[in-house]
């Protein structure tokens, strides 16, 4: 290569001769690698020899009502008398194999046997005594599960234990030989563009081995209040749910869970559930049958950069305390709404999606230190988590579909709200309990701020600016004092007629 940069510089003018001079000096050499290179590297195949026995595929079935069901099979519910009571009649019941003699069925006989459904997906062993990792939804509502072997080896299997907030599950099952089994690796040292290989049972096939490399990492995909995963392009399919990820030291640094994708095929953005929250999982399924998380017992809210310029927090980051439980640790540790959470226990919390994580992550009855920004001044506060109760309804904020019209009481205009002093009579209108105190808000304007936010009559303004207000009196004046300061936002705790809290902050413009 030395000698064709000296006749480039030698001989400008010859271009063809740099051409050939170049690609005699090894380029060459580079094109004919670049085709083994684009197969990735050559430790996919020893990974695959070494971790193959212990990849499992694991067959569930189900029976279900064909008459009641949900299934694709099921009878259509028709009203007594329908007209087209007969015609689905006769259609259902030849589909079972009926023969078409409604006398019969009228007789006593029964065509709408329940129905087996079976499903395939993927899993594999932690544990030569028989100890199977895989997702929930894999098993869940199952009459019957069975582990198959790469050998083809069918052993039924039972469920030591399931966490649908992470879609995990770890099963058990009394082995008849030997067994492979595969350890844990550590996610957090997990690069983008480090090569990854999934292994499981795409469209039923068996065991199959794909490759690919980390796209991302600590991917939100909205499945979960967890969500933590690694996403690749690593082809992953329907039946590779459960199924590893490993590393190309043969550890498992995923489970394969989630694909997006159009046509339910791989378009190679595939997820998976990170080893450190797997390993955490499963250990407490092992010993517990359950999970047991900590709990902080407040209500969040993301620091937006409205809320962060109201607050005078740069930059945006954290959590934005929306309510604290009174049954719950944050309570008695002094932790109060409208407290911003930026550290957990040596943790930092960039946004609100971490805390949930670093506070499930945390063993209960653990005293933690919580760096708390309060009033603009941070602060450090101890907190000794409880343990989180599972509770599969989510809560969310009640939002009005419509605003009522307001009473003739007094009101005090601002930022496109119509707000009074908290009475009786609009406390009753509003159905508003007597634990909330406030500004009650009797109209929004459509085209203001405060619609676009989702404020509606009916809702109570507790604070403005971090202070309690009582009349719309106050709400005017400490908003004309924020613009007089320059604030280009205020800051307002809400309250719903139940009590429940949200911060909502508005252009002050």
């Amino acid at each position: 290569m030395t000698n064709a940069i000296a006749a480039l510089s030698l001989q400008p003018s010859r271009p063809a001769a740099l051409l050939r001079a170049v690609i005699s000096a090894g380029v060459a050499g580079v094109l004919m690698i670049s085709p083994a290179a684009a197969r990735g590297p050559d430790g996919i195949a020893d990974v695959a020899e070494k971790v193959i026995d212990a990849v499992v595929n694991i067959s569930t079935s189900q029976t279900l009502d064909a008459r009641g069901g949900d299934g694709p099979n099921a009878m259509p519910q028709l009203p007594p008398g329908s007209p087209f009571e007969e015609f689905f009649d006769d259609f259902f019941k030849n589909r079972r194999g009926g023969g078409g003699n409604r006398g019969a069925d009228k007789g006593g006989g029964n065509n709408f046997q329940p129905r087996k459904v079976n499903s395939l997906g993927s899993g594999f062993i932690i544990d030569t005594s028989g100890i199977v990792v895989t997702n929930n939804h894999v098993i869940a509502d199952a009459d019957e599960i069975n582990v198959i072997l790469n050998d083809g080896t069918k052993i039924k299997a039972e469920v030591m234990g399931r966490d649908k907030k992470t879609d995990l599950a770890v099963l058990k099952f009394k082995p008849e030989k030997t067994l492979t089994s595969v350890k844990f690796g550590d996610s957090d040292k997990l690069r983008l563009g480090e090569w990854v290989v999934a292994i499981g049972n795409p469209f039923s096939l068996g065991g199959t081995v794909t490759a690919g490399i980390v796209s991302a990492r600590n991917r939100d995909i909205n499945s979960g209040p967890y969500d933590n995963y690694i996403q690749t392009d690593a082809a992953i399919n329907r039946g590779n749910s459960g199924g590893p990820l490993f590393n190309l030291d043969g550890e498992v640094i995923g489970v394969n869970t989630a694909i997006i994708s159009p046509s339910g095929g791989s378009i190679g953005i595939g997820f998976a559930v990170p080893s450190k929250t797997v390993a955490g999982v499963v250990d407490q399924l092992r010993q517990y049958g359950e999970t047991r998380r900590g709990w902080l017992g407040v209500r969040i809210q993301q620091v937006t950069d409205e809320i962060a310029e109201s607050l005078s927090i740069k930059p945006a980051r954290g959590a934005l305390i929306a309510g604290v439980d009174d049954k719950g640790p944050a309570k008695p540790a002094g932790i109060e709404p409208g407290d911003v959470i930026v550290r957990f226990d040596g943790k930092d919390i960039k946004e609100m999606k971490d805390l949930p994580r670093a506070v499930a992550d945390t063993a209960v009855g653990k005293a933690v230190d919580v760096l708390i920004i309060r009033k603009g001044k941070e602060e450090t506060k101890q907190v000794t988590l409880g343990r989180l109760q599972d509770d599969d309804k989510p809560v969310q904020a009640s939002v009005k579909s419509s605003t009522p019209e307001a009473e003739k009481t007094p009101t005090q205009k601002a930022l496109g709200l119509d707000l009074a002093a908290l009475d009786k009579n609009l406390r009753t209108k509003f159905k508003i309990k007597e634990s909330v105190k406030g500004v009650i808000i009797t109209s929004v304007d459509t085209s203001s701020d405060a619609a676009e936010k989702r404020l509606s009559a009916g809702d109570v303004i507790v604070e403005v600016a971090q202070e309690a207000v009582t009349n719309g009196g106050d709400v005017k004046k400490r908003i004309d004092q924020l613009k007089k300061d320059g604030k280009k936002s205020v800051l307002l705790l809400v309250s719903n007629a139940d009590g429940e809290l949200r911060f909502v902050a508005l252009s002050v413009q």
